[in-house]
């Protein structure tokens, strides 16, 4: 054996792996043990496209501009299920995986689902800012509406839907319409329920509709002025989705006139809404910063999955949930 070969050869480089928004401390440590680690908050993370291996995000834009600077990023993994802050097509054509964590969340968005049309239905955040301010209360003037037996509009039948589903039959028997005309013609089979061909023949049946599906060309705006119209006048509507589904203008003039009992939305088209966004002015909608999938259970095991699935494909293994792939 020559003294070439009988030489050690020295380490293995290891892969960088920058995570770009705020992830549990239980998913940083995982990359850590398989990673040079680049975190949020240090600023070094916007050098990412030329210096990522793998990349971990939640919130931030990861646009075409960015991947055009990428120079050996060979995975992307996003917290969650929405891809909409992701240019899709720019990372395929640079052969990079995007991947999600779907079903992670489900019980979480769908929690705090229930929990906005609860704080709609019963005033719970006005009474909460009125007896803050000391305000007089005349009970009367602020009466809710209850929900058992209602109908329910539930568009997506997804992991999310399924869930919220569930918990509105469980605690309401809740008559369930739903519409997902791409889902199939048996889904939830196990679930009393009853498709609609149409939003349009869903929306004047409904005493609370809920979103639970992605952000896309086609849904961009789908609940507008003509969608709303349509609606009953002491609906609620609530979105746990993605802020570009509902028309905010056009559901800041349905509501202000009185058309709607109220709405909660977790998502906004612009995040975080700026302070004095028309929508936070009025008392008969209940925001929450897309916080619902912020629970300690979901966010140790969001961002433990998302790291593997990032560690996974940088030690060679084939991406999983991949949204971008060519199957």
């Amino acid at each position: 054996m020559s003294e070439a070969s009988a030489a050690p050869s020295g380490p293995s480089k290891r892969p960088k792996i920058y995570i770009l928004d705020a992830f549990h401390e239980a998913g940083i440590e995982l990359a850590r043990r398989h990673a040079d680690v680049v975190c949020w908050p240090d600023p070094a993370i916007r050098n990412w496209p030329e210096d990522a291996d793998g990349v971990m995000v939640r919130m931030t834009p990861i646009t075409s501009d960015d991947l055009a600077r990428s120079q050996h990023v060979k995975v992307i993994c996003k917290q969650g299920v929405g891809y909409d802050t992701i240019a899709l097509d720019a990372a395929r054509a640079r052969d990079i995986p995007v991947c999600t964590t779907p079903g992670v969340n489900s019980e979480a968005v769908a929690e705090m689902a229930f929990a906005l049309a609860l704080g709609v239905a019963r005033r719970v955040a006005r009474f909460d800012r009125m007896l803050r301010a000391g305000a007089e209360i005349v009970r009367p003037q602020h009466l809710g509406i209850e929900l058992q037996g209602k109908t329910v509009g539930i568009v997506g039948m997804g992991n999310i839907g399924k869930s919220v589903a569930r918990k509105w039959l469980g605690a309401f028997d809740a008559k369930l319409l739903t519409y997902a005309p791409r889902s199939p013609a048996d889904h939830w089979s196990d679930l009393p329920h009853t498709r609609v061909a149409s939003l349009h023949e869903m929306l004047p049946q409904v005493d609370v509709l809920t979103l639970h599906l992605p952000l896309t060309a086609e849904s961009h705006h789908m609940i507008g002025r003509h969608a709303l119209a349509l609606m009953k006048k002491n609906a609620i509507l609530i979105n746990v989705s993605r802020g570009g589904i509902i028309d905010e203008k056009a559901l800041f003039e349905s509501m202000s006139s009185g058309h709607l009992f109220g709405a909660g939305l977790d998502v906004f088209e612009v995040e975080p809404p700026p302070a004095d966004d028309p929508l936070l002015q009025l008392e008969n909608l209940v925001a929450t910063p897309h916080a619902a999938g912020g629970t300690h259970e979901t966010q140790e095991r969001s961002a433990l999955q998302v790291a593997q699935q990032v560690i996974d494909v940088l030690q060679g293994m084939p991406p999983i949930n991949c949204i971008n792939c060519v199957h």
